[in-house]
Formats: structure tokens, sequence, C-alpha cells
């Protein structure tokens, strides 16, 4: 990404997406239950608040009525059309993982199987996005956390803490492959997590192989625990390695949300929160809904002259609905250097 005179204007930036993630799948409704929905309308509700407060980008997992993150597809399907019936301009983000949470006590944290989560291709209604990791990874979530974020909340059972601790993700490059092929051919966008530059270069061989013809749309997940820290050198280099037609939104967990968000601000990047990510004040003095969350950072970007991007505008900065056709275009239009032409030497570079 280039930072040219002027680029840390507003008037240069691009409009502010917010993501907002309220289900927050690691948390039980016992720990916050003013804000953890948990019937389907209550669900339903949660997206529609969101929304309302300038959230643009829904980040989706479902509960059961116990509580629990599901697993069931037509769990799925049913909180999709009913934000769809309600909302029906916001982009709605699945979450790849269809919730990680541990099923019973004592269970490990883990994704389903290649089989269940290519699935996500065939849900009715389609959401827009559905997220995606690259390459199979350490994702020890709690990692970075401490005593103060999880003190009166299930994650301080040392069973759940360790199920979090020893979470992997299953990303290997053949499922990765098969996966963006499927969800590209049914229209539905692919958003990439990232976790670190080696992923992203991932992403970009994919590109110049011609099986990934994608808008660049990501996240930088700066969580630690096998993913990068979120600190102001490994965001440079991030950034820096982000082709200029790439869009990009940060995010972290607990207090680190709202730094990296301020910073994603004042740089013209975008910007994620809600409960998912962090569910305390800075002070720690109180929890703090998602509801909450987006209405701070709608008013930071306010005062800092940047305007909140409604939702047609935010589908126009996200380029959904939108596929290349091969290698050479989507590389031009994520903004990549072309590929080495048989025989030519020296460095490539941008007509």
């Amino acid at each position: 990404m280039n930072f040219l005179d002027g680029a840390l204007f507003p008037e240069n930036m691009q409009k502010l997406v917010i993501t907002c993630a309220p289900y927050g799948p690691e948390w039980m409704p016992q720990d916050f239950p003013e804000d953890i929905p948990v019937t389907m309308d209550q669900q339903i509700q949660k997206a529609v608040d969101c929304y309302n407060a300038g959230a643009t980008v829904l980040h989706l997992h479902v509960r059961e009525l116990d509580g629990k993150g599901s697993k069931r597809l037509s769990k799925f399907n049913e909180l999709i059309a009913g934000i769809r019936a309600r909302v029906p301009d916001m982009i709605i983000q699945v979450g790849g993982s269809i919730s990680f949470a541990p099923e019973g006590e004592g269970e490990a944290a883990k994704w389903l199987s290649d089989d269940t989560r290519h699935m996500l291709a065939e849900l009715t209604p389609t959401p827009d996005q559905v997220t995606i990791a690259i390459n199979t990874n350490q994702m020890n979530v709690v990692e970075q956390m401490c005593e103060a974020d999880i003190r009166g909340t299930t994650l301080a059972d040392p069973a759940m803490y360790h199920a979090y601790r020893e979470m992997t993700i299953p990303a290997g490059p053949q499922w990765v492959e098969e996966h963006i092929r499927r969800l590209s051919s049914k229209g539905i966008q692919t958003h990439f997590q990232l976790a670190n530059i080696s992923q992203l270069e991932t992403v970009e061989r994919m590109m110049r192989r011609g099986v990934c013809n994608v808008p660049l749309i990501l996240t930088w997940v700066a969580i630690g625990g096998g993913f990068d820290q979120p600190n102001i050198y490994n965001l440079a280099n991030f950034v820096r390695a982000c082709p200029d037609g790439s869009v990009l939104t940060l995010e972290s967990s607990m207090l680190n949300v709202l730094p990296l968000n301020m910073m994603a601000i004042a740089m013209g990047l975008h910007v994620r929160c809600g409960i998912e990510d962090n569910i305390w004040t800075q002070r720690r003095d109180r929890k703090m809904g998602t509801v909450e969350q987006i209405e701070q950072l709608v008013r930071l970007s306010n005062e800092f002259g940047r305007d909140v991007a409604n939702a047609k505008e935010a589908r126009e900065i996200y380029r959904i609905g939108t596929f290349y056709e091969g290698a050479d275009a989507t590389l031009a239009a994520n903004g990549f250097a072309p590929n080495r032409k048989p025989g030519q030497v020296g460095f490539t570079q941008h007509a």
C-alpha cells in the first residue's frame, strides 16, 4: 500500500467500513447475559441493532438454545434468512470456522471436518462472504489474554482455557484451493483472515497460478498465539506487504482492539469490533457490548473527519459480487506486479 503525500487526510480515504462480531462463540451466555443473544429472534435483533449503530459487515456465528455454538448448517440458514429479511443490505460474513467452541466439558475447541466446512458454499440464503484461513496454523486465542481479561468468565475454567489454548486451524493448500473454488462458483466472496505475511504470500502465489481469481479483501488478525502480535512493527510490515488494490481490516483481541482500530481509522484502513474480540472497556471497569463498541468507533471516526460507509458504499469498497477471469486480471485488479512472461528478465512491474 502506498502512503503518498496527503494519504493521511480523511478526504483522501475510503469511507470507514465497520465489521461487527457480536456473537462471541468463545463466551457462554452467563459471561455477558446482557449482550450475548441466544434465541433466534435475539440473534437476528442483534444484527439489526449493530446495523443501526453503523456496522455494515456482520461476522456471523450461531448459537443453540443451550447457549453453545451451533454446528448445524440449518441454524445458519435460519439466521441468515432472518437477517436478510430485516436488514437486507448488510454484508453477511459467515465465520468459516463454523463455531470453534468445544461441545462438552474438557473437549478441544476445534473446527469441523474439511467436508463440513465446504458445505458453507451451500448455505441458503447465500451469504456475501465466508472467511477463510490460509495454511494450517496454531490459533491459541488466549495466549495474549491476562487474568483480568477472563476473571469471572467461563474461560477462567481450566478445561475451557485449555481447549482454546490448544486450538489449531486446519487449512492445507488442497482444501483451501477447493474451498475458494466452491465459494466462487456460488458467487460467495472469500474474505481472507491472515495471521502474518507468509500467509499473504501464499494467497499471492495462488493468485499468480490462477486458482484464486478474487478481490483481495482481507483482515490482519493480530491476536498472538500463532498469529502476529499487535504492535506497530508487525502492522507496518503487513501493511507494506499488502498490494495497492487490497482492502485491509484490522482485528485484535481484548484491550488491543481499540488502539488498533484507532490506528486503522487514522491510516485509511478498516475496523472490526464486537464481543468476539473484546468484552471490556479500556479501564476494565465494566463490560462493553458490541453496539456500544460500534458507536464508539463511529464517534471516533467522525471526530477524525472520516465518514462511515453506508451499506451500499461498503459493498462497493468490498467489491461484493466481483470475480476475475484468470491470473493476469486478478493480479492487476489487486495491485500486484504482473507475472513474468517467457524470456522476460529483470523485475516485473506495473504497466
